[in-house]
Parts: structure tokens; C-alpha cells; sequence
């Protein structure tokens, strides 16, 4: 058997190299974090960069300080159902807009389709005053009811995420051959039917990004949800560990544990999901 000696190109190879730089100077922040998060309060400004062992600085203090301050549950469940309402609707919504500007032709269609382009190019911070004003109006914001504040983020966090994933989602749908939709059609389905037999399986991968996107942007989301949650049942978790920052102050093993505990698993499920996020944007980007 002939070997073949592989040669890398000088352009790839730095390409590689600055890759390489790229990604730790992104993970090694998080592992010092992490680091500091067992070592104890009076030895992380003397001594940051070592690795605590037992004996010489190593303590779970940090963590037990913060599970018997801070309520990280009642956090956890309100970052949760906002971001999972967040999700389900984009995806629900989103996935039907998407569907019907690719394959129905009326009249409007294209400046809808401007629209939802143009609705990338305003930020959040320039809409949270009138959105405010007309929340208030319906009585949802502010009221000090939970149900009603939680609502009140999540109405502005869907309607956010919703042109982005119209987008993403109008890429894929597009590559779907419409044979198989002219072959359900011939069988006696519906266009329900249709787009949730044949559209949402065949383009699962694209359907999986746009969650993932939605979700993260929903639970990382602090400016819309320090505006609107104002009482402390309300508080989610990114308000939970703002509100940790300004409390410990010069506590760094304690703000550690915290951003440890509120990270970690975002970060598993974002590792864990992160073949269906870069197959859902390739595979939109490139049959679209």
C-alpha cells in the first residue's frame, strides 16, 4: 500500500496556528475561573494561576457559601420557563412564516420578506421603551405578579429571535424537494400535514439550530429581563448572578462558584448540541 504523505500549506498552517491562539485564549479564561472558584478567598489575589491542591488552598467553601446565600433554584426555574417558551414559540412560529414565504406566492410577499430582513438591523435597546409602554398598557408589566412579569420578557425575547430563525429556516426549506410535498398532497394531506410530516423531519438539523440559538439568547438575555423583573421571585438567572457581582463584592472565590454553578450547564448542553448548530447553519447556508 502507497503511503501519502500529507503537506501542509503554509497558509493553512497559520491559519491553524492563530486557530490554535484563538481558542485558548477563549477556554483558558473559563478553567481560571474555574480554578479560582476552589482555591480560597485570601489566596486568589496572591496566587491565581496555580492549581489548588488539598492542603494548599483547595476549598469547597466557595460553593457552599453560594448554595446557602443565593436561591439558584427558584433562578434556574425562571431562566427555564422563559427560555423554553422562548423556544417552543420561535420555533412553532418561525418554522410556519418560513414555509409559507417559500412555497406560497401572494402578494406582498417580497416587502414582508424586506421586513424580516430589516427587523436583524434594529437592536433590542432602541425598541425597549415603546415595548415597555405598551406592556404596561396590557397590565403584564411590572404588576409584581410572576406569571405576568415572566410573559412580559417573554412576548419581546420571541419576537426577537423570530427574523433570525425565519432566515435560517427559509435556507433549508428551500432545498427540500417539493415532489415530496406534491406526493403527500396526491395522498389527501393537508399543508399541516405536510409541514409536519415531511418539512419539520426533513429539515430536523435546521429546526435544532434555530432552538439552540433561541434558547441561549433567551437565558443569556440580562438586558431585557433587568428591565422588566423587578421583584425578587422574578429574578432569573443572569439577574441572580448580576446581583451576586455587586453583592460579593471582592469575594472572587464566591463570584467564581457562582458564574461555575450558572455556566456549567449551558455549557454542556451547547457542547453536547453543537454538531446539530454547525450542521443546521452549514446545511442552510450551503442548499439554500
Amino acid at each position: 500500500m502507497n503511503s501519502k504523505k500529507m503537506r501542509l500549506h503554509p497558509a493553512a498552517l497559520a491559519t491553524y496556528l492563530v486557530l490554535i491562539f484563538w481558542a485558548c485564549t477563549t477556554v483558558y479564561p473559563f478553567l481560571w475561573v474555574i480554578l479560582n472558584s476552589f482555591r480560597e478567598k485570601g489566596r486568589i489575589r496572591s496566587d491565581s494561576f496555580s492549581i489548588p491542591l488539598p492542603g494548599s488552598g483547595f476549598t469547597l467553601d466557595n460553593y457552599r457559601t453560594a448554595m446557602e446565600r443565593f436561591d439558584f433554584g427558584s433562578a434556574y426555574a425562571n431562566s427555564l420557563i422563559v427560555s423554553v417558551t422562548v423556544t417552543a414559540a420561535v420555533v412553532l412560529i418561525a418554522g410556519l412564516a418560513a414555509y409559507g414565504l417559500v412555497r406560497y406566492r401572494f402578494r406582498g410577499r417580497k416587502l414582508l420578506y424586506s421586513l424580516i430582513m430589516a427587523g436583524m438591523m434594529f437592536p433590542v435597546f432602541s425598541t425597549i421603551i415603546p415595548v415597555f409602554r405598551m406592556e404596561a398598557a396590557w397590565h403584564i408589566a411590572s404588576t409584581g405578579n410572576r406569571w405576568l412579569s415572566l410573559l412580559s420578557v417573554i412576548l419581546p425575547q420571541i419576537a426577537g429571535n423570530l427574523c433570525f430563525a425565519i432566515i435560517v429556516l427559509m435556507g433549508f426549506i428551500q432545498s427540500v424537494p417539493i415532489d415530496l410535498e406534491e406526493s403527500a398532497y396526491l395522498d389527501g394531506c393537508n399543508v399541516f400535514q405536510v409541514y409536519f410530516h415531511i418539512i419539520v423531519p426533513t429539515a430536523r438539523s435546521s429546526f435544532a439550530t434555530v432552538a439552540i440559538f433561541s434558547f441561549l439568547w433567551s437565558y443569556n438575555d440580562l438586558f431585557t429581563q433587568n428591565f422588566f423583573l423587578r421583584f425578587p421571585a422574578e429574578k432569573t438567572i443572569t439577574l441572580l448572578l448580576n446581583e451576586i457581582s455587586s453583592q460579593a463584592g471582592v469575594n472572587y472565590g464566591l463570584m467564581a462558584a457562582s458564574v461555575v454553578i450558572i455556566v456549567i450547564p449551558v455549557l454542556a448542553v451547547y457542547i453536547a448540541l453543537q454538531k446539530n448548530i454547525i450542521k443546521g447553519l452549514t446545511a442552510g447556508a450551503i442548499k439554500g
